[in-house]
């Protein structure tokens, strides 16, 4: 993603669409990203439907990658069930299509995602040319939206463990100031943890940037950590902006 071009749109689009409670009010948005699959454990199922839970909670709503199954599917679908359509975006590529629930081909045509991918289940969704623009989108909501708001990711892949770093790495350069929250299941992502400090160790990450990224081991917990979180002191405080 280019990040300039994040950061510039972030400053000068409108505000975020407000929650209908409070007029003029910026949403709290977070991104959440996890896998397409459920896992062969029932914890990480019953992590995501626990987010959603906290979510509804703190009135937050959610933006991700889209879709119907896997944790994906159930996350948007539980904050759907609680806080309803509005609170859930989900933005997908036009060709990860094939892989959800109700996926047909009408001859050389598949069916309209809008068929495919129920509202009232799942939330609003919005079919982008490519991985890019995904990432672009969903990033931007998070930067435009209220306090509150930030990246979370749930357990997952090799998809969500690239946009994971993305956000890290941004974090770490300024393009952003957001919370970046680990929900590790089931110690899911304790290596992940672990390397850190090994490349802190081997001096490939300066130990003043180690909190980028931190850890919840619980739906509230997440939101507790994003309350509480403190950017990096080592962050690179560069500007984006400049031509």
């Amino acid at each position: 993603m280019a990040g300039s071009q994040v950061q510039n749109e972030a400053k000068h689009s409108d505000d975020t669409p407000t929650d209908g409670s409070v007029p003029g009010h910026k949403q709290p948005t977070v991104c959440v990203f996890c896998g397409a699959r459920e896992g062969s454990s029932p914890a990480h199922l019953a992590a995501a439907r626990s987010l959603a839970q906290a979510l509804h909670r703190n009135k937050i709503h959610l933006v991700y990658g889209g879709g119907t199954v896997g944790i994906m599917g159930e996350v948007a679908k539980t904050l759907v069930s609680l806080s309803g359509p509005q609170a859930v975006h989900g933005i997908i590529p036009q060709a990860l299509l094939r892989f959800e629930r109700n996926y047909q081909e009408e001859g050389a045509q598949p069916r309209d995602a809008q068929e495919m991918i129920d509202e009232k289940t799942f939330g609003r969704t919005t079919v982008v040319k490519d991985m890019h623009t995904r990432k672009q989108m969903m990033a931007r909501e998070v930067i435009e939206g209220g306090e509150g708001g930030g990246f979370v990711a749930l357990s997952g892949g090799y998809g969500t463990l690239e946009e994971l770093m993305e956000v890290v790495t941004w974090n770490q350069l300024g393009i952003h100031a957001h919370p970046i929250i680990v929900f590790n299941v089931d110690g899911y992502w304790t290596d992940l943890l672990k390397w850190v400090k090994n490349a802190v160790g081997a001096g490939f990450i300066a130990e003043n940037n180690t909190s980028i990224m931190v850890e919840a081991t619980t739906g509230d917990g997440v939101i507790d950590r994003i309350k509480e979180y403190q950017n990096a002191e080592g962050r690179f405080m560069l500007q984006w902006n400049e031509r």
